[in-house]
């Protein structure tokens, strides 16, 4: 029901017309790094930082509205995905009320979960379109985070899921390299970056050199 997702109205003034006519294809997941919900709603409303987001989601569930979906958000910053700049021009932008260091709410992931579904049917956007902030700005961004369930998004069809498929070669550093541009992280990245984006998304738990669990989840 639309009714379990109506958004709270909390306009920001960080905002401009996408670029070109470009309409969103991408959702780009973030988290607000900061102490509480409030914070974050003062912080992405105040022209001072030149920050906003389409939605923010509190960590009990409640869920704002701070930019009209067809308008240009200024959450992505810096970066690249499939070969594209410009992401703000290309995506809606999501905050999730969390520092970064613990685990994402129950209320938080449900509500999200609910939010995703009726973007993704509007603007006709693929699972493939689901991505993290870490996912476009290597280096420069490591949110949503380790915490971030990632693999619970994919399962319901919200995300990409991992590949499962057992790659017929050994992981090289072209070669994963090769595998995480196909999958769209092209951003600038020096292999050990790039690394830790690509596990940051589907195996945060990973450790150590390069292996050959690192390029499975990226095979098609």
């Amino acid at each position: 029901h639309m009714s379990d997702v109506s958004p709270i109205w909390h306009p920001s003034p960080n905002y401009g017309p996408r670029r070109e006519g470009l309409r969103p294809h991408l959702i780009v997941l973030h988290y607000t790094a900061m102490q509480s919900a409030d914070a974050a709603l003062t912080r992405l409303c105040d022209p001072a930082y030149e920050v906003s987001a389409h939605y923010l989601i509190g960590g009990d569930g409640r869920l704002w509205q701070l930019v009209e979906e067809d308008q240009r958000a200024w959450h992505a910053g810096a970066g690249e995905w499939a070969g594209q700049q410009d992401i703000n021009s290309r995506s809606i932008g999501i905050e999730l009320d969390n520092r970064g260091d613990h685990p994402f709410s129950e209320p938080q992931m449900h509500r999200l979960e609910t939010l995703l579904p009726h973007i993704m049917t509007r603007w006709n956007i693929a699972p493939e379109g689901v991505i993290g902030h870490s996912d476009l700005a290597p280096g420069r961004k490591w949110d949503p985070g380790p915490r971030f369930d990632w693999q619970r998004l994919a399962t319901l069809g919200y995300a990409r899921p991992a590949s499962r498929s057992h790659a017929a070669t050994a992981a090289t550093p072209q070669g994963f390299r090769d595998a995480a541009m196909a999958c769209g992280f092209t951003a600038k990245a020096d292999d050990a970056t790039l690394l830790k984006a690509v596990r940051l998304r589907y195996r945060p738990w990973g450790q150590g050199p390069l292996c050959d669990a690192d390029l499975t989840p990226l095979m098609d």
